[in-house]
Protein backbone atom coordinates (compact mmCIF):
# COMPACT_ATOMS: atom_id res chain seq x y z
CA UNK A 1 0.00 0.00 0.00
CA UNK A 2 2.97 2.35 1.11
CA UNK A 3 5.48 4.54 -0.61
CA UNK A 4 8.85 5.72 -0.26
CA UNK A 5 8.51 8.57 2.41
CA UNK A 6 11.60 11.09 1.34
CA UNK A 7 10.42 13.79 3.47
CA UNK A 8 11.84 15.28 6.25
CA UNK A 9 12.25 18.69 6.18
CA UNK A 10 12.62 18.91 2.86
CA UNK A 11 11.07 21.08 0.49
CA UNK A 12 9.19 19.74 -3.25
CA UNK A 13 12.13 19.80 -5.18
CA UNK A 14 14.27 17.45 -2.79
CA UNK A 15 11.16 15.04 -2.27
CA UNK A 16 10.87 15.07 -6.56
CA UNK A 17 14.63 14.24 -6.83
CA UNK A 18 14.93 11.98 -4.28
CA UNK A 19 12.47 10.22 -6.20
CA UNK A 20 13.93 10.74 -9.56
CA UNK A 21 17.14 9.14 -8.14
CA UNK A 22 15.47 5.84 -7.42
CA UNK A 23 15.29 5.46 -11.70
CA UNK A 24 18.65 6.14 -12.07
CA UNK A 25 19.61 2.73 -13.21
CA UNK A 26 23.60 1.93 -13.56
CA UNK A 27 24.02 0.21 -17.13
CA UNK A 28 26.53 -2.89 -16.23
CA UNK A 29 25.92 -4.88 -19.79
CA UNK A 30 23.70 -4.87 -22.71
CA UNK A 31 20.67 -6.37 -20.06
CA UNK A 32 21.83 -6.10 -16.67
CA UNK A 33 21.16 -2.79 -14.72
CA UNK A 34 21.93 -1.72 -11.45
CA UNK A 35 19.39 0.25 -9.13
CA UNK A 36 21.63 2.42 -5.98
CA UNK A 37 20.13 2.17 -2.66
CA UNK A 38 17.87 4.39 -1.10
CA UNK A 39 20.42 7.00 1.09
CA UNK A 40 19.27 6.75 4.53
CA UNK A 41 16.08 4.26 4.61
CA UNK A 42 16.43 1.56 6.64
CA UNK A 43 12.59 -0.18 5.63
CA UNK A 44 11.35 -2.77 3.40
CA UNK A 45 10.58 -1.80 -0.27
CA UNK A 46 7.70 -0.32 -1.71
CA UNK A 47 5.64 -2.30 -3.88
CA UNK A 48 5.18 -0.05 -6.43
CA UNK A 49 9.09 0.66 -5.89
CA UNK A 50 9.87 -2.70 -7.07
CA UNK A 51 7.58 -2.82 -10.24
CA UNK A 52 8.61 0.47 -11.40
CA UNK A 53 12.36 -0.13 -11.23
CA UNK A 54 12.41 -3.66 -13.26
CA UNK A 55 10.24 -2.08 -15.95
CA UNK A 56 12.06 0.32 -16.11
CA UNK A 57 15.33 -1.69 -16.65
CA UNK A 58 13.09 -3.59 -19.54
CA UNK A 59 12.07 -0.24 -21.41
CA UNK A 60 15.85 0.70 -21.93
CA UNK A 61 16.15 -2.42 -24.16
CA UNK A 62 13.30 -0.99 -26.38
CA UNK A 63 13.85 1.71 -28.79
CA UNK A 64 11.26 2.23 -31.00
CA UNK A 65 7.99 1.22 -28.81
CA UNK A 66 6.12 2.31 -25.82
CA UNK A 67 4.58 -0.28 -23.04
CA UNK A 68 0.92 -0.67 -23.06
CA UNK A 69 1.18 -3.34 -19.97
CA UNK A 70 3.06 -5.04 -17.16
CA UNK A 71 2.56 -7.96 -15.04
CA UNK A 72 4.66 -8.71 -11.81
CA UNK A 73 4.62 -11.12 -9.42
CA UNK A 74 5.99 -10.76 -5.72
CA UNK A 75 8.32 -12.82 -4.20
CA UNK A 76 10.21 -11.55 -1.54
CA UNK A 77 10.46 -8.44 0.42
CA UNK A 78 13.62 -6.24 -0.32
CA UNK A 79 15.77 -3.83 1.76
CA UNK A 80 15.51 -0.26 0.56
CA UNK A 81 19.30 -0.05 2.03
CA UNK A 82 20.75 -2.28 -0.24
CA UNK A 83 21.04 -2.18 -4.17
CA UNK A 84 18.98 -4.04 -6.59
CA UNK A 85 20.48 -6.37 -9.97
CA UNK A 86 17.83 -6.15 -12.60
CA UNK A 87 18.48 -8.62 -15.21
CA UNK A 88 16.14 -8.01 -18.63
CA UNK A 89 15.84 -11.11 -21.22
CA UNK A 90 14.64 -9.90 -24.51
CA UNK A 91 11.47 -12.34 -25.38
CA UNK A 92 10.13 -11.46 -28.70
CA UNK A 93 10.59 -7.96 -31.04
CA UNK A 94 8.85 -7.95 -33.95
CA UNK A 95 7.25 -5.04 -36.25
CA UNK A 96 4.62 -3.81 -33.84
CA UNK A 97 5.18 -5.53 -30.40
CA UNK A 98 7.96 -6.77 -28.09
CA UNK A 99 8.16 -8.64 -25.10
CA UNK A 100 10.57 -8.38 -22.20
CA UNK A 101 11.05 -10.14 -19.23
CA UNK A 102 12.66 -8.74 -16.02
CA UNK A 103 14.16 -10.04 -12.76
CA UNK A 104 15.15 -8.13 -9.50
CA UNK A 105 17.70 -9.70 -7.43
CA UNK A 106 19.01 -8.91 -3.83
CA UNK A 107 22.08 -10.69 -2.42
CA UNK A 108 21.28 -12.62 -5.37
CA UNK A 109 17.75 -13.52 -4.04
CA UNK A 110 15.04 -12.66 -6.58
CA UNK A 111 12.68 -10.25 -5.27
CA UNK A 112 10.28 -9.83 -7.99
CA UNK A 113 9.48 -11.14 -11.82
CA UNK A 114 8.01 -8.59 -14.63
CA UNK A 115 6.74 -9.11 -17.75
CA UNK A 116 6.19 -5.94 -20.28
CA UNK A 117 5.04 -5.61 -23.33
CA UNK A 118 5.79 -2.42 -25.99
CA UNK A 119 3.81 -1.49 -28.86
CA UNK A 120 4.82 0.53 -31.85
CA UNK A 121 1.94 3.56 -31.76
CA UNK A 122 -0.52 3.39 -33.74
CA UNK A 123 -4.22 4.16 -33.97
CA UNK A 124 -7.60 2.14 -33.68
CA UNK A 125 -10.84 1.94 -32.72
CA UNK A 126 -11.52 3.79 -29.29
CA UNK A 127 -14.02 3.71 -26.29
CA UNK A 128 -13.11 3.95 -22.54
CA UNK A 129 -15.38 3.76 -19.31
CA UNK A 130 -16.44 7.17 -17.54
CA UNK A 131 -14.85 8.69 -14.41
CA UNK A 132 -16.92 8.18 -11.59
CA UNK A 133 -18.18 11.40 -10.39
CA UNK A 134 -16.54 12.93 -7.54
CA UNK A 135 -16.01 15.75 -5.56
CA UNK A 136 -12.94 18.32 -7.34
CA UNK A 137 -9.62 17.38 -5.69
CA UNK A 138 -9.06 21.53 -4.09
CA UNK A 139 -12.03 20.73 -2.31
CA UNK A 140 -10.52 17.79 -0.62
CA UNK A 141 -8.05 17.78 2.18
CA UNK A 142 -4.42 15.94 1.74
CA UNK A 143 -3.50 13.37 3.94
CA UNK A 144 -0.76 15.27 6.50
CA UNK A 145 -4.66 17.84 6.69
CA UNK A 146 -6.47 14.65 7.90
CA UNK A 147 -3.75 13.52 10.66
CA UNK A 148 -4.96 16.92 11.95
CA UNK A 149 -8.99 16.13 11.68
CA UNK A 150 -8.99 12.75 12.71
CA UNK A 151 -7.00 13.19 15.76
CA UNK A 152 -7.06 10.69 18.76
CA UNK A 153 -9.88 9.21 16.84
CA UNK A 154 -7.22 7.12 15.10
CA UNK A 155 -4.33 5.69 16.49
CA UNK A 156 -0.24 6.54 16.78
CA UNK A 157 0.55 4.66 13.65
CA UNK A 158 -2.06 5.75 11.48
CA UNK A 159 -1.77 8.97 12.49
CA UNK A 160 2.06 8.67 11.67
CA UNK A 161 1.42 7.39 8.49
CA UNK A 162 -0.81 10.16 7.45
CA UNK A 163 1.66 13.35 8.12
CA UNK A 164 4.75 11.64 6.46
CA UNK A 165 5.05 13.91 3.18
CA UNK A 166 6.41 12.34 0.13
CA UNK A 167 6.75 12.78 -3.95
CA UNK A 168 3.12 12.77 -4.49
CA UNK A 169 0.31 14.61 -2.97
CA UNK A 170 -2.71 12.57 -2.03
CA UNK A 171 -6.49 13.39 -1.07
CA UNK A 172 -8.50 10.83 -0.78
CA UNK A 173 -13.17 11.11 -1.27
CA UNK A 174 -14.24 10.37 2.02
CA UNK A 175 -12.74 8.51 4.72
CA UNK A 176 -9.22 6.65 3.51
CA UNK A 177 -9.74 3.27 2.37
CA UNK A 178 -6.44 2.03 4.79
CA UNK A 179 -8.68 3.71 8.01
CA UNK A 180 -11.77 1.88 7.44
CA UNK A 181 -14.04 1.78 10.51
CA UNK A 182 -17.29 0.10 9.26
CA UNK A 183 -18.37 -2.02 6.60
CA UNK A 184 -19.49 -0.65 3.43
CA UNK A 185 -18.92 -1.34 -0.56
CA UNK A 186 -15.52 -2.41 -1.79
CA UNK A 187 -14.95 1.30 -3.72
CA UNK A 188 -12.53 3.78 -2.73
CA UNK A 189 -11.56 7.22 -4.90
CA UNK A 190 -8.53 9.19 -4.59
CA UNK A 191 -6.98 12.28 -6.12
CA UNK A 192 -2.96 12.57 -6.92
CA UNK A 193 -0.25 14.33 -8.53
CA UNK A 194 3.30 14.60 -8.36
CA UNK A 195 4.64 17.79 -6.39
CA UNK A 196 6.88 18.85 -9.27
CA UNK A 197 7.31 18.51 -13.02
CA UNK A 198 7.30 15.26 -15.15
CA UNK A 199 10.26 14.67 -17.41
CA UNK A 200 10.20 15.01 -20.96
CA UNK A 201 10.70 11.38 -20.96
CA UNK A 202 7.08 10.14 -21.84
CA UNK A 203 8.41 5.97 -21.01
CA UNK A 204 10.04 7.20 -18.38
CA UNK A 205 6.20 8.75 -17.44
CA UNK A 206 5.04 5.43 -17.28
CA UNK A 207 7.55 3.81 -15.33
CA UNK A 208 6.75 6.80 -12.38
CA UNK A 209 2.65 5.78 -13.59
CA UNK A 210 3.90 2.20 -12.48
CA UNK A 211 5.19 2.98 -9.28
CA UNK A 212 2.28 4.87 -7.49
CA UNK A 213 -0.31 2.53 -9.05
CA UNK A 214 0.77 0.04 -6.18
CA UNK A 215 -0.99 3.17 -3.67
CA UNK A 216 -4.04 1.80 -1.68
CA UNK A 217 -5.44 -1.01 -4.65
CA UNK A 218 -5.72 -3.84 -2.07
CA UNK A 219 -7.15 -1.89 0.77
CA UNK A 220 -10.71 -1.53 -0.93
CA UNK A 221 -10.66 -5.43 -0.57
CA UNK A 222 -10.99 -4.88 3.42
CA UNK A 223 -13.42 -2.21 3.34
CA UNK A 224 -16.61 -4.76 3.30
CA UNK A 225 -15.08 -6.08 6.45
CA UNK A 226 -14.82 -3.00 8.53
CA UNK A 227 -11.18 -3.87 8.96
CA UNK A 228 -9.02 -0.79 9.57
CA UNK A 229 -5.19 -2.52 8.63
CA UNK A 230 -3.36 -0.01 11.14
CA UNK A 231 -5.79 -1.20 13.75
CA UNK A 232 -6.37 -4.75 13.36
CA UNK A 233 -3.97 -7.94 13.45
CA UNK A 234 -3.56 -8.73 10.30
CA UNK A 235 -0.73 -9.93 7.63
CA UNK A 236 -1.10 -8.13 3.86
CA UNK A 237 1.24 -7.99 0.98
CA UNK A 238 0.92 -8.27 -2.94
CA UNK A 239 1.28 -10.96 -4.65
CA UNK A 240 0.54 -9.88 -8.03
CA UNK A 241 0.15 -6.64 -9.99
CA UNK A 242 -0.54 -5.83 -14.01
CA UNK A 243 -0.84 -2.20 -14.79
CA UNK A 244 -2.25 -1.89 -18.69
CA UNK A 245 -1.39 1.88 -20.13
CA UNK A 246 -4.28 3.71 -22.75
CA UNK A 247 -2.75 7.16 -22.75
CA UNK A 248 0.23 9.70 -21.53
CA UNK A 249 -0.73 10.83 -18.34
CA UNK A 250 -0.32 13.97 -16.53
CA UNK A 251 1.41 13.16 -13.32
CA UNK A 252 1.95 16.72 -12.46
CA UNK A 253 -1.96 17.94 -13.25
CA UNK A 254 -4.45 15.76 -10.98
CA UNK A 255 -5.45 12.04 -11.48
CA UNK A 256 -8.60 10.17 -10.01
CA UNK A 257 -7.66 6.51 -8.65
CA UNK A 258 -10.57 4.54 -8.87
CA UNK A 259 -10.50 1.51 -6.96
CA UNK A 260 -12.89 -1.27 -6.19
CA UNK A 261 -12.92 -5.44 -4.99
CA UNK A 262 -14.65 -7.88 -6.44
CA UNK A 263 -13.75 -10.77 -4.19
CA UNK A 264 -11.72 -11.67 -1.15
CA UNK A 265 -11.48 -15.14 0.20
CA UNK A 266 -8.92 -17.70 1.78
CA UNK A 267 -6.79 -15.18 2.99
CA UNK A 268 -6.47 -13.09 -0.68
CA UNK A 269 -8.48 -10.11 -1.97
CA UNK A 270 -8.21 -9.00 -5.75
CA UNK A 271 -8.59 -5.25 -6.60
CA UNK A 272 -8.52 -3.55 -9.69
CA UNK A 273 -8.45 0.25 -10.65
CA UNK A 274 -8.94 2.95 -13.42
CA UNK A 275 -6.83 6.51 -13.44
CA UNK A 276 -8.38 9.14 -14.98
CA UNK A 277 -7.28 12.67 -15.90
CA UNK A 278 -9.63 15.52 -14.38
CA UNK A 279 -11.70 15.80 -17.78
CA UNK A 280 -12.10 11.90 -17.56
CA UNK A 281 -9.76 10.53 -19.77
CA UNK A 282 -9.25 7.22 -18.99
CA UNK A 283 -5.18 6.72 -18.93
CA UNK A 284 -4.44 3.52 -17.55
CA UNK A 285 -5.93 0.36 -15.42
CA UNK A 286 -4.92 -2.11 -12.59
CA UNK A 287 -5.35 -5.32 -11.00
CA UNK A 288 -3.63 -6.92 -8.03
CA UNK A 289 -4.06 -9.84 -5.74
CA UNK A 290 -2.52 -9.53 -2.26
CA UNK A 291 -2.58 -11.40 1.01
CA UNK A 292 -4.87 -10.43 3.72
CA UNK A 293 -4.80 -12.80 6.36
CA UNK A 294 -6.08 -12.15 9.90
CA UNK A 295 -3.05 -12.70 12.33
CA UNK A 296 -4.99 -12.61 15.84
CA UNK A 297 -0.77 -13.78 17.14
CA UNK A 298 0.60 -10.38 16.01
CA UNK A 299 0.27 -6.82 17.42
CA UNK A 300 -2.03 -4.42 15.51
CA UNK A 301 -0.33 -1.88 13.26
CA UNK A 302 2.96 -3.02 12.82
CA UNK A 303 5.69 -0.57 11.54
CA UNK A 304 4.57 2.41 9.50
CA UNK A 305 3.97 2.24 5.70
CA UNK A 306 5.43 3.90 2.83
CA UNK A 307 3.81 6.71 1.46
CA UNK A 308 3.78 7.14 -2.66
Amino acid sequence: MAMLDLSGHYSDDDLIDGFARQFALERIDDDLFRAPPIPGATGRCFGGQLVAQAFNAARHTVDDKIAHNLHAHFLRPGREAEPLLLKVERDFDGGSFAVRRAIVLQNEAPLLTLTASFHRLETGLEHASPMPRVPDPEGLLPLDALALQYGEDIGEVARAYLERRSAFEMRPVGYPSFLQQGKDLPVSRTWFRLRGSIPVDASLQRVMLAYVSDYALLSSALIPHGVNMFETSMQTASLDHAVWFHEEAPLDDWLLYATESNWAGRGRGRAAGSIYTRDGRLVASTVQEGLIRLRPDRPAGGTIPHTP
